[in-house]
Parts: structure tokens; C-alpha cells; sequence
């Protein structure tokens, strides 16, 4: 028996060996300098100063020992991406020589340039100033690239003046927010004993295509916009079902390994990794985190992916849908409240019904949700995400809750006295002797739910492929602050300055009962890709943006920037730019499709149908000089030339449809989706209809069957 090929390193011995951990402060800090990092990284107190040119110097030393040469103030501006300016760790020392040098400014404080990134208004070109502050609580850590290691720091990104110009900052402040309001629910109930903060968590799944570089090479619109523009549906899609949790063919299964080997490396806690729905497509899931955290090893992640398919010979595509006729990608984005002591909030235990917090942290998310629906539909808004929403493969455009059969039942027995009972699971034998009995869960999962609690959690499945989660768990962390906030208030106040024990459940049960009449509306346990629930979410009052274009208004409207001022989270200015930088990345990003639809068919498309029309018309001259009957190639020709001329004629109305005067954003966006994207999909029909009567080897394009089925 022969011996592998290689063994992979423990993963106990690989995980976090590239970050700059905890446990690597304890080992190599003097204990004061590590106990006080600690009371700021746990606690949330104020950085001390003189700590941070001991801690630069440690983490200097570290990263060195491990092969950095250069160091950068990793940040998240509002791109949607990361950023970073690499800086060198080592400095001549007078003598011909360099010495390494880290300092606690270098460290905690840099200054790139602000002008270069969107701001959404708030800073003019001219005002070029901007700050990265480190953030002491999300791991430093190292990226290895070639010959290139780069110590990472994580950062906020201000500008001058103290704007946030990032998805980290909301994020944190947000948190804050939630974390003040959920300590108020923990003393009402007598349950915050050693408790200190309350901590939001999430889970994000990770969705993606992966297909082959060379081929992606030949794509212009995939390397362009990362979506296929045109592109005929092929015999075979996802129709047998055969793809989902099949065999990971071996290439995959080889980038996936690497993948994890380099997120482990960095701290990045993966779980899963399985095959998706569609043909190519593929997710990758990690376990929970601390929400900035997680939020920043999900930037990582899909770094990664990318970088780590590169070397593969692939290509990682997270846009949310780059190839029609099959299912886009998703972020499914779990999300739950933890005590800094190890509690789950939304743990509902066994007897479920005699969990009185639970069920008013329950309550408090559902009137969370139903009160601010709008807003979590226009975190989520985005011109790629259009895509997907509402269709049979993501859920729908409406903001509803799934809750289960176990907790509709409870909240059914609230409404109606007190509750008494929980239904419970039981188990299912399988009626194989050598098989055992397992469990079943109290309740179903429904799929076609946006927001769905999941036994302990709630997930959150609209959140785009490419998207951050910081931004839409900014969202439901402050609205979850602020029914918390509400909720607390009317508690303190039904149960007095005494309460007992019995004013106490009063209290709740009566507040309960008020939550559940003014918000059950928007609870939905059916099916969300009916028909009848947009007829029924209707009737309930429920909104429905079924585009992003009608969305975006909701994000500068009056209740939700009073909202964010008042939970201190944005100021009436960063709340203008992130509307205003929303609706210019989606009139830029369509503008770039329409451009490159226009582009690949009058360079690529026509000129290959023409030569087949040529082809015909030779064919034919030749069939008839042999005095051999041909009408049905002649048919064929005409039937071409017809379609040749569908598909100059829908050029030229899409050239003509993407011409917009003006420097009204939202109007051009309007616009876009009146005139330019339906006269996009026009062109696509007419394209997509020539392809297959088109003569293979002159076709300009791959094909989805090999950009789908060949690895």
C-alpha cells in the first residue's frame, strides 16, 4: 500500500497560525499591557495610549518572525470592497543598512487618501484627507501572496472631519446600540448577573460559481461585469436536480481544500463546504461570530476564494446571478444576540412556552421586521440582487417571518391566555432494525422564507453574493435596538419600581399580547413564491419593493434618519451618502452592461452570424449550380438575415435607450429601469435566439454548457 501524497497539517495546529491572536498577545505581552488590551477588546473600554507602542513593537516582531516585510491598514470604504496601502516595516538606519520599525502611530492611526474612495457627497474631490483608526477587537493578521507577506490591520476609515466613510464603523456603533437596549431586557428579567454586553452574531453562507479561467478569458461581458450578457440556455441546466449535495469533482475539491487550509490559517473558522443547486455553483459556510468580526473574515473569505481559484486555473464568481436559466447566489446571513458570557437570546430551550425572555426577544425582532420591512429590503438593494429577489430560487421581494409550527403555537396560546404546553418534536424510526431513531425538530424550515427563524437564530436570506453583511447587519441591529428600546420602556413601566415575580409575568404577557396584535401581520409561514401571499401580503399592509429602484428611497426617507441619529449610529449626512452612493453604483453598473451588451454583439455577434449567413448563401449557390433542390437551406437563410436584422435593430435601440441627459441620480436610475433594461433584454432575446442556428466554430462565445459543465 503506497503512502499518500502529501498529509495536510493538523487543522489544531494550522488555525490561526497567521493572525495575531489572543492567545499569541497572552504569550508574548507583558501582562499588564496584555490585561489592559483585553479590558478594551472584551470590554469595550477606551484604548490606553501607552499600550500601543509596546503591543506595535510585539506584533511588529511577530509578523516579521513570520515573513512580513510590509504592513497596510486593511479597510472596508464604501466600495462594497476592501482597501489597503502597503507600507514597508523596515527603515534605513543611517549606516547603509535598514532596521524593522513599527511604531504605536503606525499602528493605531493612518492617512490614506479620502478623496479617491465615494463618499456619497460628503466630501468634496479637493478634500483629499481621511484616517484609518484600528480596531483593537478584530484580529491583526497575515496575507501571503507569492513572496509577498503583509501584516494586516483591521481599521475604521473617518474622514477629516470624524465621517464615516466605511461599513465598519455603523457596524460597531450599531452593536453598541443593541448591546445598551438588550442589557435593559437582561435586568427586567434579573439575568444580567456577569453580564457585561450583549454581543450580535452572525453566520454567513457563502454562494459562488466557479467555471474555467481560459474560458472566463473569452467572456467579455463575465470579465467585465461578471455576469454572462448573453448566453443560450443549454439542454441540460439543474433540472435533474443532480448537482446539490452531489460528488465535489476532484479539481473543486482541490481549490476548496486550499481555500480552507488559507482561512484556517487566518482565523477564518469555516464549517461546510457542498455542492449548490445549479451546475458550477458551490457554498462555503463558517461557524458563528462576533457580527465585525464575522463581517471582516467574510471580506477575507471572498478574497480568498478569488485568489486561491486564480492559482486553480478557475475563476470565482460571487455575482448574484451570472448565468440565466439557473439559480443566482446567495449570502444567507444568520443572525442571532449572545450575552459576552456565552448565552444564545434566541435559544428557546425545551419548554419553550415558560421562557419568558425568549419569547419577549422573539417578539421584540418580529415587531423589529414588520415596523422597518422597508429598510431591511433596501439594505439588500442592489442592482445584481434584481436578478434573483422574487423568483423561484431566492426569496421574495416582501419582508415577512417565518417562525415554525412549535412558536407560531405558542404566540397562538399568548394571544389567547396564558400558554401552557410546547410542542415537541418526538422521533422518527426509519424501520431499519440497524438504524437508529433521530429526532425531529418541532418544526419544519421553509426556504421560500426571507427571514426565518432557524431553531436558535434567525437567517436572513436575501443578502446579495458579492455583497458586505456589515451593511444589512448595521440595519438589523439598530431596528432590533430600537424595538428593544420600546419593549424595555413599556416593561419598566407595567411592572413598577417593585416588581415581584407575578408583575413581572404580568407585565410581559401584557406587553406580549400588544406586540403580537399590532405585528403578527407580518409572521408568514407558507409559501412565499405564491402568487396568493403577494395578493395576501397586500391585504396585510406588508411592502412590496419588487425592485431595488423602488427601494433606495427608503434609505434618506425622514423615519429612517431619525432612526440612525437617534441610536447614534449615522448622522443625517452618512445616512444621504450610503442612498446616494446605492443608486450611483447601480446606474454605473448597468451602464457598463448596457455599454458591453452593445460592444460584444456589434463586434462579436454580428459578424459571426454574418459569415454563417455567408456560409448559407455559398451553400446554396453551390447546391443550386448541381441542380440540387435546397429550399429549406434557403428558408434558413432568410430566417437568419431576418434575425441578424432583430439583433441590429436591437443595438440600436439600446444605444438609443441608454442616452440619458442629466445629473440626477435617481432619475437616471428610474430611467434605467424603464427604457434601458428592457431594452436590454430585448438584444439578449434576439441573441440568445441566433446562437444555437449559428454554426458552432464560428460562435465567439463559450457556451453555458461549457462554462457550466466543463471543470
Amino acid at each position: 500500500m503506497t503512502a499518500p501524497e502529501s498529509v495536510a497539517v493538523p487543522v489544531d495546529e494550522l488555525f490561526g497560525v497567521d493572525t495575531f491572536s489572543k492567545q499569541v498577545m497572552r504569550k508574548r505581552l507583558p501582562k499588564p499591557v496584555y490585561k489592559s488590551l483585553l479590558r478594551t477588546i472584551e470590554l469595550g473600554e477606551a484604548l490606553d495610549p501607552q499600550v500601543a507602542d509596546i503591543v506595535a513593537a510585539t506584533m511588529k516582531d511577530w509578523a516579521v518572525e513570520r515573513g512580513a516585510t510590509n504592513f497596510t491598514h486593511w479597510f472596508q470604504p464604501l466600495t462594497g470592497l476592501t482597501a489597503e496601502k502597503h507600507d514597508s516595516l523596515v527603515a534605513p538606519d543611517g549606516m547603509g543598512g535598514v532596521i524593522y520599525n513599527f511604531s504605536g502611530a503606525d499602528l493605531t492611526q493612518g492617512e490614506p487618501d479620502a478623496s479617491s474612495f465615494p463618499s456619497g457627497g460628503l466630501r468634496a474631490t479637493f478634500e483629499a484627507r481621511g484616517y484609518t483608526a484600528w480596531d483593537p477587537t478584530s484580529p491583526a493578521f497575515l496575507t501571503r501572496n507569492g513572496k509577498a507577506t503583509t501584516l494586516c490591520i483591521p481599521t475604521g476609515f473617518v474622514s477629516w472631519t470624524g465621517v464615516a466613510l466605511d461599513t465598519k464603523i455603523p457596524l460597531l456603533r450599531s452593536m453598541d446600540a443593541l448591546s445598551r437596549q438588550a442589557m435593559r431586557i437582561l435586568k427586567f428579567f434579573g439575568t444580567d448577573a456577569g453580564v457585561t454586553r450583549v454581543q450580535t452574531t452572525v453566520g454567513p453562507e457563502q454562494e459562488y460559481f466557479l467555471i474555467d479561467k481560459e474560458i472566463f478569458s473569452r467572456r467579455p461581458d463575465l470579465v467585465t461585469c461578471e455576469r454572462t450578457l448573453f448566453g443560450a440556455r443549454p439542454p441540460k441546466g439543474q433540472q435533474l436536480e443532480d448537482h446539490y449535495f452531489g460528488a465535489i469533482p476532484a479539481r473543486v475539491l482541490a481549490f476548496m481544500a486550499d481555500c480552507e487550509e488559507e482561512l484556517f490559517r487566518v482565523g477564518v473558522p469555516v464549517k461546510t463546504r457542498h455542492n449548490e443547486v445549479a451546475p458550477g455553483q458551490y457554498e462555503i459556510a463558517p461557524l458563528f461570530e462576533i457580527s465585525h468580526i464575522a463581517s471582516d473574515h467574510q471580506m477575507v473569505l471572498m478574497e480568498i476564494l478569488r485568489r486561491v481559484a486564480d492559482r486553480h486555473g478557475l475563476k470565482a464568481l460571487l455575482h448574484e446571478k451570472p448565468f440565466a436559466g439557473v439559480n443566482g447566489s446567495g449570502k444567507h446571513n444568520n443572525w442571532s444576540m449572545a450575552t459576552d458570557d456565552g448565552v444564545n437570546l434566541l435559544d428557546p430551550r425545551d419548554d419553550t412556552h415558560t421562557n419568558m425572555q425568549f419569547l419577549v426577544f422573539l417578539c421584540t425582532v418580529i415587531r423589529a421586521v414588520d415596523l422597518h420591512a422597508d429598510l431591511i429590503r433596501a439594505s439588500i438593494a442592489a442592482a445584481g440582487n434584481d436578478h434573483r429577489l422574487g423568483a423561484n430560487e431566492a426569496p421574495p421581494a416582501i419582508i415577512s417571518i417565518f417562525l415554525g409550527e412549535m412558536l407560531s403555537d405558542i404566540l397562538t396560546q399568548i394571544e389567547q391566555g396564558l400558554p401552557n404546553r410546547t410542542i415537541k418534536g418526538g422521533t422518527i424510526d426509519l424501520g431499519a432494525l440497524t438504524m437508529p431513531q433521530i429526532p425531529r425538530h418541532s418544526g419544519d424550515r421553509n426556504r421560500t422564507s426571507p427571514f426565518a427563524f432557524t431553531g436558535n437564530k434567525f437567517e436572513f436570506r436575501a443578502v446579495g453574493s458579492t455583497a458586505s453583511v456589515a451593511w444589512p447587519n448595521t440595519v438589523i441591529n439598530t431596528i432590533v435596538a430600537e424595538s428593544l428600546d420600546a419593549v424595555a420602556t413599556e416593561l419598566e413601566k407595567a411592572a413598577g419600581s417593585n416588581p415581584t415575580p407575578a408583575k413581572i409575568q404580568s407585565a410581559v404577557l401584557t406587553v406580549l399580547k400588544r406586540l403580537l396584535k399590532e405585528h403578527k401581520r407580518v409572521v408568514f409561514d407558507g409559501d412565499g413564491y405564491s402568487l396568493d401571499w403577494h395578493d395576501e401580503a397586500e391585504r396585510r399592509g406588508l411592502p412590496h419593493f419588487r425592485e431595488s429602484v423602488d427601494a433606495f428611497p427608503v434609505l434618506k426617507s425622514k423615519k429612517t434618519v431619525e432612526l440612525f441619529k437617534k441610536y447614534g449610529v449615522l448622522t443625517k449626512s452618512e445616512v444621504d451618502s450610503r442612498h446616494h452612493i446605492a443608486v450611483e453604483k447601480y446606474v454605473k453598473q448597468l451602464v457598463i452592461e448596457a455599454e458591453t451588451m452593445v460592444s460584444i454583439a456589434r463586434t462579436q455577434i454580428l459578424p459571426a452570424a454574418l459569415r454563417h449567413q455567408k456560409l448559407l448563401a455559398e451553400t446554396i449557390t453551390a447546391t443550386e449550380g448541381a441542380g440540387v433542390d435546397c429550399d429549406d437551406t434557403v428558408a434558413e437563410l432568410e430566417r437568419i438575415a431576418r434575425m441578424v436584422g432583430e439583433v441590429r435593430e436591437g443595438i440600436d435601440a439600446l444605444e438609443k435607450a441608454s442616452a440619458f441627459d442629466g445629473d440626477d441620480l435617481m432619475k437616471h436610475a428610474l430611467h434605467i429601469r424603464s427604457d434601458v433594461r428592457p431594452a436590454m433584454a430585448r438584444l439578449r432575446t434576439s441573441v440568445d435566439a441566433l446562437e444555437p442556428r449559428v454554426a458552432a466554430d464560428l460562435w465567439p462565445l463559450p457556451t453555458y454548457r461549457e462554462m457550466l459543465f466543463l471543470k
